[in-house]
């Protein structure tokens, strides 16, 4: 009983803190597997170029509908990914182009890259709970004191919310320039070489996102929840001297 007790208790938590494996695994899912067999596909088994890309395409929505089906929760982000790929793969069997089917993938970007703009607008940046389990690393103190600076409650909740602002606004921003760079791939590079360059274009997104956003957005925040936890301990050092 202790043990199934325990064991339940660290899964919870792994839900609440993911680990960057956890963060990372859909991406690695979505991106080396369909390249992967990509390959396989075409090189392997010798199918045409839309057929490898139509059963590649279908690795990320067939992982999107088990992750729905296992958590048993509508991620309104999946569902967004899942409708583009579905879309997407319609109208490229209907068209029959494999370019068209190499641009859906920028759909997700651009989609993605607005909703996030979109976000930001209503006071909700979406990017900020991905940037959370980064931040407290599964510590009590450290998540305890982003609550606070989230509500408002906190001395420098002002600058937080600026700062969680720009880190949305840079990701969204780069999203879209990745939609346009692999638009315009799609339609005036061999098919074959954007396969894997899309994919280039894509890490390299990731990277120039995360640089950007390092010390504009992710530094200063990861700082000022450091500063958040030491006042909170002052303040209880403090209460415990005057008692």
């Amino acid at each position: 009983m202790t043990k199934n007790t325990g064991a339940q208790g660290r899964s919870e938590q792994q839900k609440q803190n993911p680990s960057v494996l956890d963060n990372f695994k859909p991406l690695l899912v979505d991106v080396a597997v369909p390249l992967g067999s990509y390959y396989v596909f075409k090189d392997g088994f010798g199918t045409s170029t839309f057929a490898a890309l139509a059963w590649s395409s279908a690795v990320p929505a067939v992982r999107t509908v088990w992750s729905l089906v296992k958590d048993r929760t509508a991620n309104g982000l999946a569902m967004l990914i899942l409708v583009v790929n579905v879309v997407g793969l319609g109208l490229s069997f209907v068209s029959g182009d494999p370019r068209l089917m190499l641009a859906k993938d920028s759909g997700i970007s651009s989609t993605v890259g607005i909703g996030v703009l979109v976000s930001v607008a209503l006071g909700k940046p979406m990017m900020t709970a991905g940037l959370k389990p980064f931040m407290v690393k599964g510590d009590a103190a450290r998540e305890a004191a982003w609550d606070r600076l989230v509500a408002g409650t906190a001395a420098g909740s002002g600058d937080f919310r600026t700062r969680e602002k720009v880190f949305s606004v840079v990701w969204g921003g780069v999203l879209l320039a990745e939609c346009v760079a692999r638009v315009v791939g799609a339609y005036t590079i061999p098919v074959d070489t954007m396969v894997w360059l899309g994919t280039v274009i894509m890490v390299g997104a990731i990277v120039l996102g995360s640089v950007l956003c390092g010390p504009l957005a992710a530094g200063p925040i990861e700082a000022m929840v450091g500063d958040e936890v030491r006042a909170a301990e002052d303040l209880r050092a403090e209460l415990a001297v005057a008692v």
